[in-house]
């Protein structure tokens, strides 16, 4: 297929013009026009190229791309080797950020309740992000936890008395950890996100509201390999998740 049809198709799909984000959503980086073969990953490290390189891939789509606001505009160092090997081997890179943990389907935040088994019964904070609804069943912290390091494999880090009594969560993936206080005013028992800061160490404990801390890149995992999924469905790509490991 042609780089602009998937291009059309991702923004269709994904809606970014909805979203104030930190970058440029959409075609980042251009490559060759016609498209048989996606690699998706987290992040657009220069490890993911030489993956989507080393098989032939076409195009590269990922949640964390570049061009964030902000951030040194030079191209040197690390940011000239990525790109260098991209426009070297005529790879498009693709990102989605906002756009891809708001989905209702194949986002971030949808598919991570759909691993841990959550139902959402509404959203909301900055952008509808925070998603929150009730546990499948009456948990405690430490039940919470240990579901969480087996479907994420790593353990969270955790905040909250181990046989405390949970029955609504509220989560959103990635570095939302400014979103507690949202979180707390919804009235959940506990909170998922993938980083915590100093201070919110000390709000969990004052709220007594659990705070779960799984990880940056593993909460990210699942949106952008179902994305793959769904363009090898719909558009007849050859689709290839490769799982860059990230501690963060």
């Amino acid at each position: 297929m042609h780089r602009d049809q998937l291009s059309l198709y991702l923004d269709r799909l994904l809606e970014p013009s909805r979203f104030r984000d930190y970058c440029p959503n959409g075609l980042q980086v251009e490559g060759r026009q016609e498209i048989a073969s996606v690699v998706t990953g987290v992040t657009a490290n220069l490890a993911l190229i030489e993956r989507a390189v080393a098989i032939g891939a076409d195009a590269i789509l990922v949640h964390h791309g570049y061009f964030w606001r902000g951030e040194d505009p030079r191209v040197i160092g690390s940011r000239r080797a990525r790109l260098a090997l991209l426009l070297a081997h005529g790879l498009n890179l693709y990102a989605y950020h906002l756009p891809l943990d708001a989905h209702p389907e194949i986002g971030n935040n949808a598919q991570l309740a759909a691993a841990l088994g959550f139902c959402e019964s509404g959203r909301a904070g900055e952008q509808d992000l925070l998603s929150h609804g009730a546990l499948p069943a009456q948990t405690t912290v430490s039940a919470l936890a240990a579901a969480i390091e087996s479907r994420l494999e790593r353990a969270p880090l955790v905040i909250g008395e181990p046989g405390q009594t949970l029955r609504r969560v509220a989560w959103c993936t990635g570095a939302a950890q400014g979103m507690f206080e949202d979180a707390i005013a919804l009235g959940v028992d506990a909170f998922i996100t993938g980083e915590i800061s100093e201070h919110q160490v000390h709000l969990a404990r004052e709220s007594g509201i659990a705070f779960f801390a799984a990880g940056h890149h593993a909460t990210e995992r699942f949106g952008v390999r179902a994305l793959g999924e769904r363009l090898a469905r719909d558009l007849g790509v050859a689709h290839r998740f490769f799982e860059i490991g990230s501690p963060v």
